[in-house]
């Protein structure tokens, strides 16, 4: 007896769990569908303008990393 309601659970168990999944994938196609996706001038204008801050960004590190290790020099430099 115990056997059998054991087997009855777990075919419960695996049923609720196919049943979300199918219901979770239909889900999933319908929000993919509602998805605007980019143009090909959309990517590429975006491309560039990240390509762009990261140059910046670099840039601006660079200067910043030269001047404080102008200024650590100095600082050492003179107390030695």
């Amino acid at each position: 007896m115990a056997e059998k309601a054991n087997n009855e659970k777990k075919e419960g168990f695996l049923k609720r769990v196919a049943h979300r999944f199918v219901k979770g994938c239909k889900d999933m196609k319908g929000e993919i569908k509602k998805v605007v996706w980019p143009s090909k001038k959309q990517v590429i204008n975006n491309t560039a303008v990240v390509l762009a801050c990261c140059v910046i960004v670099g840039v601006f590190i660079w200067i910043l990393d030269g001047a404080l290790s102008g200024l650590v020099n100095l600082l050492l430099s003179s107390a030695g």
